[in-house]
């Protein structure tokens, strides 16, 4: 597989916080890439980072083989990388379907083409039922696919996904990985930070760990799951144990 997006070098700090350290990291094309790590470790900083909500202090990040360091975030979004967010926060007073559009206009000018592509997005995260519903009466789950469908509105080819199963049961989690699945499949390559580790291990073709701001491995699931380092770091002896 070749890389789609690289980061070489990359170091982020806050006064003397230092949030990032030196990370090099890839992810190839038509993969899912898990992100992994304690809380504090750097995973949605390096989400900010890529998509162009901050600016690293050292390091490069390319995309497609172009720098993305310095252009702002909806210069990254029309180059092809859209992200969710932890805290969704639709606008409650539009229907499902407008809030979706509000994606698509970043490809389109016409409302009639804005809402044909929304209407498909719409049907691909399983929100048709609920298409004309007020954003603000969805449950978490539907907020949840809500916020999936308007960063895939964008069209992306690479998309981040920030912990779009937290807070799900675990019905709600598997249809999620589901999706996810299906959105893979579209040619959608997928860099998705979680903390549910059965799905993140379910769904990812490799898995990068992050701790104190940097990798501490790479590597398959079952190659994470048994690694000594990242048990003691983050996943505990009875998850070993359990994958065993």
């Amino acid at each position: 597989m070749s890389a789609l997006l690289e980061m070489q070098g990359v170091s982020k700090s806050f006064g003397g916080l230092q949030a990032l350290k030196d990370v090099t990291l890839d992810v190839h094309e038509g993969e899912i890439l898990g992100l992994i790590g304690p809380n504090g470790a750097g995973k949605t900083t390096l989400f900010n980072l890529i998509s162009g909500a901050i600016r690293a202090d050292e390091g490069g990040i390319r995309f497609r083989e172009e720098s993305l360091v310095g252009l702002p975030a909806y210069a990254v979004a029309e180059r092809g990388i859209a992200r969710t967010f932890q805290v969704v926060k639709p606008f409650g007073q539009l229907s499902v379907l407008a809030n979706v559009m509000v994606g698509s206009f970043l490809r389109v000018r016409k409302a009639s083409e804005a809402q044909r592509r929304a209407t498909a997005v719409v049907h691909l995260v399983g929100l048709e039922p609920m298409m004309e519903t007020p954003a603000s009466s969805l449950t978490l789950a539907a907020r949840k696919r809500l916020e999936l469908a308007r960063a895939l509105a964008t069209e992306p080819t690479l998309l981040l996904l920030d912990e779009v199963m937290a807070g799900l049961t675990p019905t709600e989690g598997a249809e999620m990985v589901q999706i996810v699945r299906d959105i893979r499949s579209t040619g959608i390559s997928i860099l998705l930070i979680e903390h549910v580790m059965a799905a993140v291990m379910s769904v990812s073709d490799r898995i990068a760990v992050l701790h104190h701001g940097e990798v501490l491995a790479v590597g398959t699931p079952s190659g994470i799951a048994r690694d000594q380092t990242v048990i003691d770091a983050y996943l505990g002896e009875e998850f070993r144990i359990a994958g065993d």
